[in-house]
């Protein structure tokens, strides 16, 4: 067990608790902290520390004092002061350091208060806020008298996060026109216009049909027949008899189970079988046949090589040219030749002032690297650079910290500017490293909520911005994609000029956001945390781990998290089309090359996943995986438990980096016939 001086550590990525630094960032605000030892020659009379109140509810956006006091065994009270408040997890509450505790999110929330060497704890439930609004999806266009359609309501939160749990009373305005019940399937009566509502929690959504007179004499549906694969969209079309398109809106369905249709027509199948497509526009009904063959795409998986320094744990991979870089949940970055992929050839580390190296990368030209850092000793985190024209031996040349001491988490790299988050204030900023001996900052940029809050902290550390985490970003085509954690995903315009925006200033594009509270319920730390542009989608991946967890322990960490498949094709409306969720597996890094996703899955081990094509629905369920890789080892830091943190295809390879294991490489083998009872080996 790794034991830490308590306070320095304990602060230094802004909000929550610290041992070590942190996994992907995150427990650096999240870990239970250990209980300090004493310091010799100290005896401490503290028993038990008492939190006042012990158990208590609170709303969204609300304010609670807490009190705490220490007795010793007797029970009498002793007079030693409080020396750090906390709450977890830290994406739903932040305390300050006079015990006054601000809410954010709904769920429940552990407060703690250290005095001594012991630690005392209270428990809040945040209650759900009221929503604001009920949004409608469109129906785009008319219903035919004798048809059907069934309205689709978002209830939404202050924040704009989506609610599913509202109870809603559908009423039709114009009940002679159009009738609904109360699931929301409104059924056209006659010709004419008819506003729909949808009422719940005190707010009330409209949306207005137009109903016209049906004048489809026969119902077709194209194409009539179908062969294809589990996971391919097949798209269908309703005409007409002369096969013209219909001017109505079209209710699809289908028959089986293991498939499903949208409202655009769009059908895919999970599971291999026979379905029955159905079109129905006012009382005429058209079917169209499908068959599904499986995908059968897995393959074998064969073990080529690896590197596992012994008692550490590692983070980010950087795979360029025949090198490899690891970072380390410690000081020091590890560098390896990989020209024999069978035999990698380390070199000494690279060492830096910190506790963690979370992320490493080098420019496109190979002759410059940077590693972020948190929990460095000299309460100066932020960025370092290094040249790697020796790339064996790279050497550092600057570093910058300026606005950024309390913790970078993640880099990218596109020009010369770095594009870095910040730990302490969940900002965006934006480094011009044309000099690189000399970086500077020229741009911030950061999400507004009414649940942020400044917190000042202890022993000169400044202040840190609680409820606000930026946790991953991209930048392609002048386009920045933001894991802006509870805020979803962001999209800046940083080049593109879609808004007009430059490095230098960046301009928001959209926010699409997800209800993280209904995802995985209460008691978790839950946010957007990996983003990958691909084509037309933006892959992004939560992260989702205990509100209160050790790094350092050798016990399991229970981790979770999906991936959101989102599509931009209109960037100013991305809309959520399909997932990749492993069961009780947690998603982290990705990277899509040649229509093929490779991603470390935590306790999943690395996955690698075929996403050519259009994607709908759930893509685990369709056979879409070519392979599983399990990365766990016997003398791994958890000894058999994988913890993929990423996977990344290079020179025919496959090399994972593996939190508890280090650098695993591995290649595809041959294809794996399919099986409906086997799934492809581990």
């Amino acid at each position: 067990m790794i034991r830490i001086s308590w306070g320095k550590v304990f602060l230094r990525c802004g909000i929550g608790l610290s041992l070590t630094g942190g996994m992907c960032g995150l427990q650096a605000r999240a870990q239970k902290p250990l209980e300090p030892e004493a310091k010799p020659g100290e005896v401490s009379n503290i028993a038990v520390v008492e939190v006042t109140p012990d158990h208590a509810t609170a709303t969204v956006g609300a304010k609670m004092a807490f009190k705490a006091v220490a007795k010793d065994a007797a029970g009498n009270t002793l007079p030693d002061a409080v020396k750090y408040w906390f709450a977890a997890p830290f994406d739903v509450a932040g305390a300050d350091q006079s015990g006054e505790i601000s809410f954010f999110q709904p769920g429940e929330v552990t407060i703690g208060a250290l005095i001594g060497s012991k630690i005392g704890y209270a428990h809040v439930t945040v209650e759900k806020p009221h929503i604001v609004r009920i949004d409608i999806a469109p129906v785009t266009a008319p219903l035919p008298t004798g048809g059907s359609e069934r309205l689709t309501a978002t209830p939404r939160n202050p924040n704009g996060d989506p609610r599913t749990d509202i109870a809603l009373k559908w009423t039709s305005l114009d009940p002679k026109v159009a009738a609904v019940d109360g699931a929301g399937l409104a059924q056209a009566l006659k010709p004419g216009k008819a506003r729909i509502q949808a009422e719940g929690d005190g707010k009330t959504g409209e949306i207005t049909l137009e109903i016209t007179k049906d004048t489809v004499s026969k119902l077709a549906v194209s194409p009539e027949t179908v062969s294809t694969k589990t996971g391919t969209v097949v798209h269908f079309a309703a005409t007409d008899k002369g096969g013209a398109a219909l001017p109505y809106q079209v209710a699809w369905s289908v028959q089986g189970n293991g498939a499903q249709i949208y409202p655009d027509g769009a059908f895919v199948a999970d599971a291999p079988g026979t379905y029955t497509v159905l079109a129905t526009v006012g009382g005429k009904t058209a079917a169209a046949s499908v068959v599904a063959a499986p995908r059968d795409i897995a393959r074998e998986v064969e073990r080529v090589g690896f590197a596992m320094p012994p008692e550490e744990q590692f983070a980010e991979e950087w795979i360029w040219d025949h090198y490899a870089y690891l970072s380390s949940i410690s000081d020091k970055l590890y560098i390896y030749d990989i020209s024999d992929p069978a035999h990698p050839v380390a070199a000494d580390p690279l060492k830096v002032d910190a506790r963690l190296i979370n992320d490493v990368s080098v420019t496109a030209d190979g002759k410059i690297g940077v590693l972020t850092r948190e929990g460095a000793s000299s309460r100066k985190n932020g960025i370092v650079f290094f040249d790697t024209s020796d790339p064996m031996h790279p050497k550092v040349i600057s570093e910058y910290t300026a606005t950024v001491t309390g913790g970078v988490h993640s880099a990218y790299l596109n020009s010369h500017y770095a594009y870095i988050t910040d730990d302490a204030t969940g900002s965006m900023r934006v480094i011009d490293f044309a000099d690189v001996k000399n970086p500077k900052e020229v741009a911030r940029w950061e999400v507004e909520s009414s649940g942020q809050m400044q917190i000042a902290l202890p022993e000169g550390e400044g202040v840190s911005t609680a409820g606000r985490y930026l946790h991953d970003l991209q930048v392609i085509d002048g386009l920045a994609y933001l894991a802006y954690w509870r805020d979803g995903l962001v999209i800046l315009d940083v080049g593109n000029g879609i808004k007009g925006g430059s490095p230098e200033h960046p301009k928001l594009v959209s926010n699409y956001r997800f209800n993280y509270d209904e995802m995985y319920g209460a008691g978790w730390l839950a946010g957007a945390h990996a983003v990958y542009h691909y084509k037309n989608y933006v892959f992004v991946g939560d992260e989702v781990f205990p509100g209160i967890f050790s790094l350092a322990s050798r016990e399991r960490i229970p981790v979770r998290g999906i991936v959101h498949v989102v599509d931009v094709s209109d960037l100013q409306h991305p809309n959520e089309v399909a997932t990749y969720s492993v069961p009780e597996a947690g998603a982290h890094n990705i990277w899509v090359f040649d229509d093929v996703l490779y991603m470390g899955y935590y306790n999943g081990g690395a996955r690698v996943l075929d996403v050519s094509g259009e994607l709908r629905g759930e893509l685990y369920d369709q056979g879409r995986e070519i392979a599983h890789i399990w990365s766990g080892d016997a003398k791994g830091y958890r000894p058999n438990l994988p913890f993929a943190w990423g996977a990344y295809p290079h020179g025919g390879m496959i090399y994972v980096n593996d939190v508890h294991t280090g650098l695993r490489i591995y290649r595809l083998g041959k294809h794996r016939p399919y099986s409906s009872t086997t799934a492809p080996a581990l």
